[in-house]
Formats: C-alpha cells, structure tokens, sequence
C-alpha cells in the first residue's frame, strides 16, 4: 500500500489537470485564442502522460 501512494496521488494529479482543461473549454464559448491555447496545453499534458507511463 504505501508503495503505490505516490503514483495513485501523481495519476489524481494528472486527471484532476485534464478535468480542469475539458471544464475550461467547455465554459469558454470563443473558440479563438483561448480555446487553442488550452488546447495546446492539453496536448502537451497528454504526450507527458504518455512518456511517464
């Protein structure tokens, strides 16, 4: 149990970061500026997802 403590905090982490993003784009209705940074920033989230796993 106290093993797998820090990777179950880092994944509630990453998930928690993802959720924020999805409820940011979903609440800005620009689909400008701010829908492509968020986007890009999700992006990036997600290829460190991938390389840390």
């Amino acid at each position: 149990m106290p093993q797998m403590f820090p990777l179950n905090w880092i994944s509630l982490y990453f998930y928690f970061i993802i959720i924020l993003y999805m409820f940011n784009i979903l609440l800005y209705h620009d689909k400008t500026y701010m829908f492509t940074k968020k986007s890009k920033k999700l992006n990036f989230s997600l290829k460190l997802m991938n390389w840390k796993w």
